[in-house]
């Protein structure tokens, strides 16, 4: 049963399961604290999800305490590798990593992504544009830009072809909050 890690929703609003949140939150402090440095990575993190039960925990407090464990394990693992390897080597590698988003901010707008499969819902090509022309800004320009404006960002629903694919645009995203947080 849940020791009550986070706030409860009110009344018959849903929440996460609290005790699929407090399961995870125990075993990445254990990992965290104890290690194996590997066991769990800023990409597991980002990749959790939990079942939305009436009563849970308030979703925002959960995303916001996940967004920081996330990036606590990216500083972990960005002192490890600079202990390692040194400063230049991480910056080197943060450099190739952004490198990758490049094929894909350097297409033209309403073409960076394909459309979603068959009847599914999709994102608004014009929202993701958007985010992907500060992304740009931010690389080419030091426009400013947080991993958490990028985390926040929403896109309308849009169906059909004109669309672009959620999965293919989420991911592409989770790897440039990646990028941020490396530099962060």
């Amino acid at each position: 049963m849940s020791d009550g890690m986070f706030r409860t929703a009110s009344g018959l609003r849903s929440g996460y399961d609290p005790d699929e949140v407090d399961d995870f939150f125990e075993h990445a402090r254990a990992v965290y604290e104890q290690g194996p440095a590997g066991a769990l990575a800023a990409k597991d993190v980002r990749g959790v999800a939990f079942d939305v039960v009436r009563g849970g925990y308030v979703t925002a407090a959960v995303d916001a305490a996940l967004d920081r464990l996330e990036a606590a394990f990216v500083a972990r693992s960005r002192a490890e590798f600079v202990a390692e390897n040194g400063q230049q080597a991480w910056l080197a590698k943060l450099g190739e990593q952004a490198r990758t988003l490049y094929g894909r901010l350097g297409r033209p707008d309403g073409d960076r992504f394909a459309p979603p499969e068959g009847r599914h819902q999709g994102y608004e090509p014009a929202d993701v544009d958007a985010l992907c022309h500060r992304l740009v800004a931010y690389f080419d320009k030091g426009a400013p830009l947080s991993a958490a404006e990028v985390r926040a960002a929403t896109f309308r629903s849009r169906k059909g072809h004109n669309a672009y694919g959620e999965a293919a645009v989420d991911a592409f995203f989770a790897r440039a909050v990646e990028v941020l947080l490396g530099v962060e």
